[in-house]
């Protein structure tokens, strides 16, 4: 009996152009001057960064944008939960 197994893989090339055109778009957009909103990569783990939880949720949007652009499944991706840093806010997707 034949048998076969799905493995399904995010591109990781398409992810980093995602993040850095994420990143490109936050320096430049009037809406984030002056704040520490960011997106940082470590291989498959990515950390958005904001001042606030409106700001943050601006920044996912912005990314889950950026990621359907560039053809990366959203479904792939695994948003954990709102870590407080002090005043600022992280939250981690695998």
């Amino acid at each position: 009996m034949p048998s076969f197994d799905i493995t399904s893989e995010v591109n990781k090339v398409e992810l980093r152009n995602a993040v850095d055109q994420a990143n490109k778009e936050i320096q430049n957009r009037f809406d984030f001057k002056g704040s520490d909103a960011r997106i940082e990569q470590n291989e498959l783990v990515l950390t958005l960064y904001a001042d606030d939880d409106f700001k943050l949720k601006q920044v996912m949007d912005l990314f889950q944008n950026k990621c359907s652009k560039r053809g990366v499944d959203l479904r792939a991706l695994d948003v954990k939960g709102l870590e407080r840093i002090g005043t600022k806010v992280k939250q981690l997707v695998n």
